[in-house]
């Protein structure tokens, strides 16, 4: 009876010393959660945050916010760090989806420009839910083979010259702020549908296709089927600086959609300590010019980052602009309601392009 009784609890032993090298094991990755290409899964940025650190990045990603909101949901436990547009942050706390960020365990984000900070989108009720991380536009983005010169106006679109050449983005949210602004209306409080609607309606008959992805606008352009989109900022600095594309963005005088990414630690997070160390690396300066040098980037919400810059660069020349300040609307939370009457919009357009 010795024998049965030992090697029980040898086994026992064995299964618990395994479970717990394994829970050790699991504690030491860093799972994250974000577009793809966009700077957390560059592979020298993993290389130097796991040298610096130890910890083990695990990347995953999504293709819209709402793919975003619907993996976290649904996988209660798995990430340690999504990147969520400021915009959408309500939504993931009123759905109890991340936590609170101790920020004083991040010693970079004494740099964070106070505006972007003191987001209400990213605070509530005296806590962090958010850390911003970088800002940027979805504006116009042209093939420099297609223009002598780069176009002012939005109106550009429509121009019948592109005829069948054009591309935006598949995003229901985001095309009718483009409608809105179009149409010479705050995204935020869009008053006449109708013109949003008409607006829209009239430039279906332009476009080649609909994009998702940077990959998808890259390619466009990259084989010549594209003279003009919607774009976003930090891609087309992306397409120009790293895979050397003919590519230039263009603000237009009418504005341009602003949004803010910021990082958020989801609720049931395996390693707190490991988010807030990729949390803080992703907001240095350092890992920000290096960023913007190898591949490109959006602006960062760091300042000391965007002052190490050269004077000259795009994202602190002409995106720190006033008179370019002047003209960008940045996204604010859309309500779900909203979000339901754009995307029954935006599919009607789209079976009717067809």
């Amino acid at each position: 009876m010795r024998m049965p009784r030992l090697t029980a609890f040898l086994t026992a032993t064995a299964v618990f010393v395994s479970a717990f090298t394994l829970a050790a094991s699991a504690a030491e990755e860093v799972h994250v959660l974000n577009w793809k290409g966009y700077g957390a899964d560059e592979p020298w940025a993993v290389a130097n945050f796991e040298k610096a650190t130890g910890y083990k990045v695990v990347n995953d990603f999504f293709n819209s916010e709402q793919e975003m909101l619907t993996k976290i949901r649904t996988n209660p436990g798995l990430y340690d760090v999504v990147m969520i547009n400021a915009a959408f942050n309500d939504q993931a706390m009123a759905g109890k989806l991340i936590q609170p960020i101790d920020t004083s365990k991040l010693s970079n984000y004494a740099d964070i420009a106070k505006d972007k900070a003191g987001s209400p989108m990213l605070n509530h009720d005296g806590k962090v839910y958010g850390v911003p991380w970088v800002w940027g536009l979805t504006a116009l983005a042209i093939n420099e083979k297609s223009f002598d010169k780069p176009p002012t106006s939005i109106a550009e679109m429509w121009n019948p010259a592109h005829k069948g050449r054009v591309i935006i983005r598949d995003d229901a949210v985001e095309a009718v702020q483009f409608g809105a602004i179009a149409s010479g209306q705050n995204i935020n409080d869009i008053k006449d549908m109708d013109a949003v609607k008409a607006k829209l309606t009239s430039l279906m008959p332009q476009i080649k296709t609909f994009w998702s992805s940077e990959n998808d606008w890259n390619q466009m352009v990259a084989s010549n089927q594209i003279d003009i989109g919607t774009y976003w900022s930090g891609s087309a600095d992306r397409a120009k600086t790293h895979f050397k594309l003919p590519v230039s963005l263009v603000v237009p005088q009418e504005g341009a959609v602003a949004w803010l990414d910021a990082f958020s630690i989801p609720v049931g997070s395996k390693n707190v300590a490991g988010a807030e160390a990729f949390i803080n690396y992703m907001i240095d300066p350092k890992f920000y010019v290096e960023w913007v040098t190898k591949v490109g980037a959006p602006v960062s919400a760091n300042i000391k980052a965007v002052e190490a810059l050269p004077e000259d660069a795009f994202n602190r020349k002409v995106m720190g602009s006033p008179e370019v300040a002047k003209r960008i609307q940045f996204q604010a939370p859309v309500t779900d309601a909203q979000r339901e009457k754009y995307l029954a919009l935006w599919q009607q357009l789209k079976v009717d392009v067809k």
